[in-house]
């Protein structure tokens, strides 16, 4: 395959996972309060990520986050809301989970990482910008520190958006077709 069609077969690729993840971002699980949401979107961009490595990971990243601000009705306080919870969120899902490629079982490591960076990223942003919003009670719990509260908040929403995505790739190694695409493959 020349390096041109390759690239365009990443872009067209990148495209369609894109796309599947805001269609599957709109099949919530459960809805929190101000935006977040338990989804398995995060499912298609980890199986991009671990294709094609850290940098496709993190542009299809990129591109989703804008996508589910826009399409997914996202909620933002400021700009700095905006940037982080979403495009630098899941360019980092995109990154982490690309650092993987090409390992065994690449998908579960990709989804830990990547999963481990959107978490931080949706964290501080939750301490130093939604923290200024924090209401007084959360989940029953007194919230006395955005530190507590952000934690709370999006381990609430990522946390399950993980071990979902990790339970669904665990499945996808059992079936050969799957662990084929998974493994790259189809690439060769």
């Amino acid at each position: 395959m020349s390096k041109l069609s390759a690239k365009t077969k990443a872009l067209c690729e990148a495209a369609v996972m894109a796309a599947l993840a805001v269609i599957l971002g709109m099949l919530r699980l459960h809805r929190l309060p101000d935006g977040g949401s338990i989804t398995i979107a995060i499912l298609p961009l980890v199986f991009f990520a671990v294709r094609y490595g850290p940098g496709w990971g993190f542009l299809a990243g990129f591109a989703y986050g804008g996508l589910d601000y826009i399409v997914g009705q996202g909620i933002a306080i400021d700009w700095t809301s905006l940037v982080c919870d979403y495009f630098v969120a899941y360019g980092l899902l995109g990154l982490g989970a690309g650092l993987f490629k090409g390992r065994r079982w690449s998908a579960c490591w990709g989804t830990a990482a990547g999963g481990a960076l959107m978490f931080l990223s949706s964290y501080l942003v939750g301490v130093f910008v939604w923290g200024k919003n924090m209401p007084e009670v959360f989940l029953g719990l007194t919230m006395t520190t955005p530190w507590f509260y952000s934690f709370l908040y999006n381990i609430s929403w990522a946390g399950p958006d993980i071990v979902l995505t990790l339970l669904i790739f665990i499945i996808f190694y059992q079936l050969k077709p799957m662990r084929r695409l998974l493994e790259r493959q189809d690439l060769a």
